[in-house]
């Protein structure tokens, strides 16, 4: 594991397009498939990861809270799994059903979608507005497997709210942080 943070790129970039299958429904998902009318959370991530997995239960809450309020979330691990088997589709599909996710879990093999969003780590949040385009890239909150900091997931929370608001996000941004995409 190498603790890897979300790359800094200027934000304001469009929603890359994908069409991925997803893990637990079997079907192929799309960008536009997903997109809210309010915004979009494409989330990095994948099963092992103890960053990840330190934060599962907000995700699978995020979820909850936000995708009925205009919002559209979608997971999706580009991991290669010939080298981490534990993130094999067949294991995404396991974890998604076994903790309930209200969104779809992707599996980028090509690593070409990932790319296109210059993903770095697992979690990595990509939060777009109504409009498509990139508002954050920031972190969860301040809490990280071992730090005793509860998870709340407020800095991603707030930045939802202010999305649904039609407000402005700071670009002011902690990145994220958690293990690095695994590349083949």
């Amino acid at each position: 594991m190498s603790l890897t943070l979300t790359n800094h790129i200027p934000l304001g970039f469009q929603l890359p397009y994908f069409n991925l299958p997803d893990t637990i429904t079997g079907k192929m998902v799309s960008s536009d498939l997903v997109k809210g009318k309010k915004g979009t959370l494409v989330i990095f991530m994948c099963n092992h990861c103890p960053y990840v997995l330190h934060v599962i239960y907000e995700l699978v809450k995020i979820g909850s809270d936000f995708m009925n309020q205009g919002i559209g979330i979608v997971a999706i691990s580009s991991n290669d799994v010939g080298n981490y088997p534990e993130d094999h589709p067949s294991k995404m599909k396991e974890l998604g059903l076994s903790l309930k996710f209200p969104f779809p879990y992707l599996y980028d093999e090509t690593q070409e979608v990932a790319k296109s969003y210059d993903a770095a780590c697992t979690p990595d949040f990509n939060l777009f507005n109504g409009q498509g385009k990139c508002v954050y890239r920031g972190q969860l909150d301040d809490s990280r497997p071992g730090n005793g900091k509860p998870v709340t997931g407020r800095d991603l929370r707030t930045a939802l709210e202010l999305v649904i608001k039609g407000i402005e996000v700071p670009i002011d941004q902690i990145p994220s942080s958690g293990c690095n995409i695994k590349w083949k």
